[in-house]
């Protein structure tokens, strides 16, 4: 290896500043808001990313190569995150890191007996926190070398992205009477408002999601739910 091998390595070793350089990160994530702030944390901490919006995406991606860690959300638009987290539990060899997402802490437990490695809370804001949560489960030999720099930055993701995923719900929304898009709405509206601070909007989602599991058709809740994300589009073309 000559010089400028050398120094090409060693530019590809994590360090203080950039402590996830080296690795590649599959995020899998239906929300455009939630990956854009993935993104944006993985840029900051060195990482390559690659993107999956669903499980068939992230199946194929894991086909033709093995990232290094993998950030799974649990509610996806065919299917659950846990299937997936199953999945790479089983296989032979296993991703070093396989985290799960979700707006939903109550599903944190579920995640772990899945096979998750660890849980992280929407919304993901914190740098030194995501930076921390991946670190803390790799390897001795993927650990950069002396003192980490431990940052308080948090991240802002794009308001663009959060209209991206409102305009995908309204088109969602007019299939709502589609039982599986009715609960897919739910928690995808939900886990999005929670991410962007949008109380009323998570809130309506919430009242949806119960009506479900009560059994109930949950009709109005779905209707005030629509006419919410139908305002955040308004006020945005209004702007």
């Amino acid at each position: 290896m000559d010089d400028s091998e050398l120094f090409a390595a060693a530019q590809r070793l994590p360090n203080a500043r950039r402590p996830l350089l080296g690795l590649t990160i599959l995020v899998v994530e239906d929300s455009r808001y939630a990956c854009e702030a993935l993104r944006l944390l993985c840029l900051r901490s060195g990482a390559r990313i690659r993107r999956a919006d669903c499980l068939k995406s992230a199946r194929r991606h894991l086909q033709v190569y093995r990232p290094s860690v993998v950030i799974t959300d649990v509610g996806l638009p065919d299917g659950s995150g846990l299937d997936l987290i199953k999945e790479m539990d089983a296989a032979r060899p296993r991703v070093r890191v396989v985290l799960a997402i979700s707006g939903d802490e109550g599903v944190e437990e579920a995640t772990l007996k899945a096979g998750a490695d660890g849980f992280i809370a929407k919304p993901i804001t914190s740098l030194a926190n995501f930076q921390n949560a991946i670190l803390s489960r790799l390897p001795s030999d993927h650990q950069p070398s002396g003192p980490r720099q431990v940052s308080d930055e948090t991240i802002e993701p794009d308001p663009l992205a959060f209209m991206d995923d409102m305009a995908h719900a309204a088109d969602l929304l007019t299939h709502r009477n589609e039982e599986k898009t009715l609960d897919y709405l739910a928690q995808f509206i939900g886990g999005v408002a929670r991410s962007a601070g949008d109380a009323p909007l998570a809130k309506a989602a919430e009242d949806l999601a119960r009506a479900r599991s009560e059994g109930r058709p949950g009709a109005g809740d779905a209707a005030l739910m629509a006419g919410l994300v139908q305002k955040r589009l308004e006020q945005k073309i209004a702007i």
